[in-house]
C-alpha cells in the first residue's frame, strides 16, 4: 500500500494529519520521555515503599 506515517496509525489511519505537529522534533521526543520516566519513577517508588 507504499508509505503509512505512523502519526496515521496512531490516530487510526485519519486521511488528514492530526492537529499536533506528527513531526514534533527534540520538543515533542523530550516531553514524551520525560513523563515516561516520572511515571516510571512513580511507580518504581511505590513498588519500593510497598516492599
Amino acid at each position: 500500500m507504499g508509505y503509512v506515517d505512523p502519526a496515521y496509525a496512531a490516530y487510526g489511519c485519519c486521511p488528514t494529519p492530526a492537529p499536533a505537529p506528527a513531526h514534533g522534533g527534540f520538543a515533542t521526543g523530550f516531553a514524551l520521555v520525560l513523563v515516561l520516566f516520572i511515571l516510571l519513577v512513580i511507580i518504581g517508588a511505590a513498588a519500593w515503599a510497598a516492599y
